[in-house]
């Protein structure tokens, strides 16, 4: 099974690895796209003005610039610790015993708009670039991942859910792929997106994924391991599921 999570704008500071070697992240044939667009964003931060702009940043965010201009020397970290906020809150990695922690970091693994797929294991600096972004000399992300993506992502042979947000999943499109959306219902039975207990949730379906002991292997293990967990899920189609937060 291969969960893809969306990735976060807050990064975790410092780290422990050695500075970012592409030869040791997986997928390597992603490598020229990801150097490609290293050495544009790390370049572009000698800009702080065009890099703000071009990052959608205010003044207030400057640091997130300096993080692209020391990505090739910075520390690293492993990507499942690297990336924050409310749905690796949800996963809370720092809880999952060591068998657990393991298969973290065999199942899951993070859509970037940077390095394109990564997995847990995979050390990588703290930097800014989000998948809606176009980069000065590259063009928009979507044109330059998808050519290079895509085949990878099509060729993985296991069940895909895919818990990626719009900006990512426009990334590589993943045929087959168990699609998943977050809605709030209210007392009225309304249901709508609403931004928060969608990234919750995925988190808590994704730590539901990683901890159970058998890998699921189709639509039907992903709804047991998820009602298992606690969460209302529902099947909107073959391949669609809605988990359901009330209040």
């Amino acid at each position: 099974m291969l969960v893809l999570l969306p990735p976060s704008e807050t990064k975790s500071a410092g780290g422990r690895g050695a500075p970012l070697d592409l030869g040791g992240l997986s997928h390597p044939e992603l490598n020229d796209t990801r150097r490609r667009l290293a050495d544009a964003l790390s370049t572009l931060a000698g800009d702080v003005p065009a890099s703000l702009a071009a990052l959608g940043l205010s003044e207030r965010q400057v640091e997130e610039v300096q993080r692209n201009a020391e990505l090739w020397d910075s520390p690293t970290a492993p990507a499942l610790e690297r990336y924050t906020g409310v749905l690796y809150d949800a996963l809370d990695l720092q809880s999952l015993s060591a068998v657990e922690r393991k298969q973290a970091d065999s199942r899951l693994a993070v859509a970037s708009a940077l390095f394109g797929l990564v997995r847990g294991t995979d050390a990588i600096p703290a930097y800014r670039l989000s998948g809606g972004s176009a980069l000065p000399g590259t063009g928009t992300l979507r044109s330059v991942w998808r050519p290079v993506l895509e085949p990878v992502l099509a060729a993985a042979d296991d069940l895909v859910v895919d818990l990626r947000s719009g900006a990512y999943a426009a990334l590589a499109r993943v045929p087959g792929a168990v699609d998943v959306r977050v809605l709030s219902e209210d007392a009225s039975g309304k249901r709508k997106v609403v931004s928060h207990h969608n990234k919750a949730h995925k988190g808590k379906l994704a730590r539901a994924l990683a901890q159970s002991p058998d890998e699921p292997e189709s639509v039907d293990d992903v709804l047991d391991v998820a009602r298992a967990a606690g969460l209302q899920v529902e099947r909107e189609a073959d391949r669609k599921l809605c988990v359901v937060v009330h209040g």
